[in-house]
């Protein structure tokens, strides 16, 4: 038996309640639902009661050969815009309640008019019942590393979980293979039908990008062990706290919340982000789409983990340093300001006050780019 599925079947045997396991990669095809449905395989000739709740094999033969042989549970048929549509049957998954449910495509948005918006929602309501999850995504889909996999790939991400989902398992596993290797399974027809091979080697199946997508995925895994044997053995050193402080500028405002999020999810700390209403950022002097903005920047930053603080204050260097010191944060993080001549030097005030204030505090200082 291999040495993963060993330490997951031994991970059920310890506590009845739902234990989760992802199996992540860098890109569609790498063979992550293949191993899920072998690791299935696994357990269920070991007596453990498992069954397909989703599996999406796409049409390639080698992973519809696998799903042969395990118990599948029944789908949620939908009729969508004139067409009948299946979905994992989430009421079917907790009333039959097997001990372990494979469930793939983790980021996957529900039809609407399901009970939750998205499918690891889904996944967190059958593990608070106690059945175990093994699960599959692909490294574009993490909510923090948006930005940076647009811009490697050169394709919006629409379907994302929260960094914490992925926080949550007990277990996660890399599927690796090499640029050539991916490209070469492309060429051979197993991802996509040979039609679709020309278009997918022209856009996102180029060397340089799943390259730098590979290192994401491996990067984020090394991060999860890491994290884990923090857990595991914690040590003496005092533990890292973050706080990123965003302005009602949208775009901005993201960037300095994913880069946040990711040093936190890094050093596996607490983080807080902190918006100072000025009289002019009140909402009587900011347009309705930049409220709009906002709160969609509150509503991102919740589900990276943060804790959101809003003050009113017309000091912001007072506010920032006051609410550091009050929630024992070791590192603030601000954005790289795109100012005018004028600007600047009516800021650099506010700057020289904030750079000596959280210096006589021991608080470091990050600017993002």
């Amino acid at each position: 038996m291999e040495n993963s599925t060993r330490h997951f079947l031994e991970l059920l045997q310890q506590s009845r309640r739902g234990k989760f396991k992802v199996y992540i990669g860098m890109s569609a095809g790498v063979g992550k639902t293949y191993r899920m449905l072998q690791e299935a395989h696994t357990l269920h000739r070991n007596g453990v009661d498992i069954q397909i709740a989703f599996v999406e094999t796409h049409g390639r033969a080698e992973t519809e050969a696998l799903v042969t042989g395990l118990p599948m549970l029944a789908r949620r048929k939908v009729f969508y815009k004139g067409k009948e549509l299946e979905e994992m049957d989430l009421a079917t998954v907790l009333a039959v309640h097997p001990e372990v449910v494979l469930v793939d495509e983790l980021a996957h948005t529900n039809i609407p008019g399901s009970k939750n918006e998205k499918r690891w929602q889904d996944v967190l309501e059958i593990l608070d019942q106690g059945i175990s999850v093994i699960s599959a995504v692909n490294i574009q889909h993490l909510e923090s590393l948006n930005e940076d996999v647009e811009r490697i790939s050169g394709v919006p991400i629409t379907e994302r979980i929260p960094d914490h989902v992925l926080r949550l398992a007990d277990e996660v596993v890399n599927i690796d293979l090499t640029a050539d290797e991916l490209i070469a399974r492309l060429q051979e027809g197993k991802i996509y039908h040979r039609d679709k091979v020309q278009q997918a080697l022209r856009n996102f199946f180029q060397s340089e990008k799943i390259l730098q997508l590979r290192e994401l995925a491996l990067r984020e895994v090394a991060t999860q062990v890491e994290r884990k044997i923090q857990k595991e053995l914690p040590g003496t050193a005092e533990p890292e706290r973050f706080m990123a402080c965003i302005s009602s500028s949208a775009d901005t405002a993201r960037r300095i919340i994913r880069k946040t999020a990711r040093l936190a999810s890094y050093y596996n700390a607490q983080w807080v982000l902190l918006y100072v209403h000025t009289p002019k950022e009140n909402q009587n002097n900011i347009s309705l789409a930049l409220q709009r903005h906002l709160i969609n920047n509150f509503k991102l930053a919740t589900e990276l983990g943060a804790e959101v603080i809003q003050l009113h204050e017309d000091d912001i260097a007072q506010a920032i340093t006051t609410t550091a010191e009050k929630h024992q944060i070791t590192t603030v993080c601000i954005g790289k300001p795109h100012l005018s001549l004028l600007q600047v030097i009516w800021r650099t005030n506010i700057f020289g006050r904030l750079l000596k204030q959280l210096s006589e505090s021991d608080i470091d200082l990050i600017i993002l780019s």
